[in-house]
């Protein structure tokens, strides 16, 4: 750490030098502009940058299928503008795989293609995509998502379980973009400036995405259970119903907690949102006293499903949680 003596020039102008290794690092010199980032307290100084687009490249040669479609994800995530993906010929196969990767990304597209190289550009300016609106989807289709996953186990209903589980991949797109600009704020002070929110807030709402990202993934779950189980005993089905219902509204009200601006309004939210994991607990047990009286395969697979419920309750605790960390006095 290195230190400065604030000095006033003019009788009225404070100045403070800039260390000069991270100046040349920075390639700062006489006449460069910068930009002063006030957060609280603090203040944030960087380098002003042209509004150029971050541009990578990776060599895919022997890299294909879900390992392609991942390392697309990754830079994407990363926060690349142009990816460049080449090799001595791009087959059939990698270029599926990158325009699969593509379609469940927010803004990113392919815009060249040749024999050996294919390059995708986001098309979104950053200032466009809203943090906010995002997680605020994500809550809605992830919980919409358990509810009808619960209600085609219950209902045999086949194709509303195959529609649950197409929808996962809105929910995991909405993440993808979450978690680029989260990195985005972590990285350049203005890109919060640009989507108007603090940091701290910034990473509240990554955390809070993660929850109903995983939400999402229990609901698809349930739903490709309910292909396996066919009919299910009425008791049982009454019972999954009660747990649903009350794991359900602990994510529901930690969303709430968590989304509220009024710090007193958002810790009473979020008390009860850890208040209520009791009755999870107790549904939980008198689902498994229904269990132990079916066939061992079924039993297996509800008892499947009510982990994912039980699961769902403890990401609403953890958005809880989060939302009481956002309300807690600032040292």
């Amino acid at each position: 750490m290195e230190t400065r003596k604030v000095q006033v020039t003019g009788g009225s102008t404070y100045t403070v030098s800039l260390p000069k290794g991270w100046a040349t690092s920075n390639e700062v010199s006489a006449g460069s502009v910068v930009e002063f980032h006030p957060e609280e307290d603090s203040l944030v100084l960087t380098p002003r940058r042209e509004n150029e687009r971050t541009e990578g490249t990776l060599d895919i040669t022997d890299i294909e299928g879900d390992e392609l479609s991942q390392a697309v994800i990754t830079m994407y995530v990363n926060g690349f503008d142009v990816i460049t993906l080449q090799t001595g010929r791009v087959d059939a196969g990698q270029r599926a795989a990158i325009r699969d990767a593509a379609q469940g990304l927010v803004g990113l597209e392919v815009i060249e293609e040749t024999s050996d190289r294919v390059m995708l550009q986001d098309l979104l300016d950053s200032s466009e995509l809203s943090i906010h609106n995002a997680i605020t989807r994500m809550r809605l289709v992830a919980l919409t998502m358990l509810e009808d996953a619960l209600t085609a186990l219950i209902e045999n209903d086949t194709e509303l379980a195959m529609d649950v589980a197409e929808r996962d991949q809105d929910v995991n797109r909405l993440w993808y973009m979450t978690s680029r600009v989260f990195r985005s704020v972590l990285r350049e002070p203005s890109a919060a400036v640009e989507i108007g929110l603090d940091r701290e807030t910034c990473f509240d709402y990554h955390m809070g995405a993660r929850q109903l990202e995983r939400i999402a993934d229990h609901a698809s779950k349930i739903a490709r259970l309910s292909l396996e189980l066919g009919e299910i005993p009425e008791e049982a089905a009454e019972a999954l119903t009660d747990l649903h219902a009350n794991a359900s509204e602990i994510a529901e009200r930690a969303m709430d907690a968590l989304l509220q601006d009024d710090p007193e309004q958002a810790r009473e939210l979020a008390n009860e949102a850890r208040a209520s994991i009791d009755t999870i607990d107790e549904g939980t047990q008198e689902i498994e006293n229904v269990l132990r009286e079916l066939e061992a395969r079924q039993a297996q697979r509800l008892g499947l499903v009510v982990d994912s419920l039980s699961r769902t309750a403890d990401y609403g605790v953890n958005i809880a949680e989060s939302a009481t960390q956002k309300t807690a006095p600032r040292p």
